[in-house]
């Protein structure tokens, strides 16, 4: 072995040495301590970064909870949709504020029976695309493209797309309420909603702002605007934008009324129990009728003819 082979490896080895003791330094003097709280109240979280908290992934909502615990002792506003953050609280130290659940609702009636297809499309699958191209296969410029963008974005698989009607269909056992179908969707008919007590809620499945005429043509089930919802809701909740009502969720007690008075079925109560059928005053405790007897049909007399049926084939 060469003499300068020698002095090069030894060379290589004292500066390997001495970079690697200034990196340590250098190490130490800006190391960032954190606090191991952040994995544990990230362990509790679903993992999902769905953006459904407010923040950038679970991470971010852990150091958020931290952080706030330390300086209010509370990790109230704080919230991750389908997650107990009970349990969050509790590696903290702490009890957890009431959280509201959410579920995403549909706000499109535009199925293939209530809105007939007009073209065919033929291209991409994505719906940010195809609605960049035309209003829709039943013509409607603000129903539902479904070609399921929502439903390759969930993170839960809480969407699918319904073979029948064509449109994107919420698993309420699965859906958390992130929000993330909500943004996703290119017609913004995607919204997240308070689940209501008892798993009620009543919201206009519509999300046309048209005039009435136009929405007739395009759809047989979309809100034409007339209003008769907004007279009968006695609680002041239901608003209208444009030609289309709103129903307030803050403001709904999910009386169902409106749904009831709506000529066209936009307006869906989800959950409520079925409507007994109400008997005529007139026939309450009246005793049924009799059935009555059946005539005696005549029986046909059989006569013989020597006529061959019409169209009939004889060897």
């Amino acid at each position: 072995m060469s003499t300068t082979l020698l002095i090069s490896l030894a060379v290589l080895g004292v500066l390997g040495g001495l970079l690697a003791v200034v990196l340590y330094f250098v190490a130490q003097k800006f190391k960032v301590e954190e606090n191991p709280l952040i994995d544990e109240a990230e362990a509790c979280l679903p993992g999902a970064n769905c953006g459904g908290c407010g923040f950038a992934g679970c991470r971010a909502l852990a150091e958020a909870c931290v952080k706030q615990a330390a300086e209010k002792g509370n990790i109230d506003g704080l919230a991750c949709p389908g997650t107990d953050m009970g349990k969050v609280a509790a590696v903290l130290g702490l009890t957890a504020g009431t959280f509201e659940p959410k579920i995403a609702v549909v706000r499109c009636n535009g199925s293939c029976q209530n809105s007939p297809a007009k073209v065919h499309y033929e291209g991409a699958d994505i719906c940010a695309f195809a609605s960049t191209l035309y209003a829709g296969k039943g013509g409607c410029s603000k129903g539902c493209m479904g070609l399921g963008d929502c439903v390759k974005k969930c993170n839960f698989g809480a969407l699918h797309i319904d073979k029948e009607t064509g449109l994107p269909v919420v698993d309420p056992d699965k859906c958390v309420g992130c929000g993330v179908c909500a943004r996703t969707c290119p017609r913004g008919i995607i919204e997240i909603r308070p689940r209501g007590k008892k798993d009620r809620r009543v919201y206009v499945c519509c999300s046309n702002t048209d005039k009435g005429a136009l929405v007739i043509k395009n759809c047989s089930a979309g809100c034409i605007g007339c209003q008769k919802c907004l007279k009968e809701c006695p609680f002041e909740a239901i608003e209208m934008r444009g030609n289309l009502a709103y129903i307030d969720p803050a403001k709904c007690k999910a009386c169902g009324k409106c749904a009831k008075v709506c000529p066209r079925g936009s307006i869906h109560a989800v959950n409520f129990p079925t409507p007994k059928a109400e008997t005529p005053k007139e026939l309450q405790g009246a005793e049924p009728a009799e059935k009555a007897q059946p005539k005696p049909v005549a029986q046909p007399v059989e006569t013989k003819t020597n006529v061959e049926p019409e169209n009939t084939v004889t060897a």
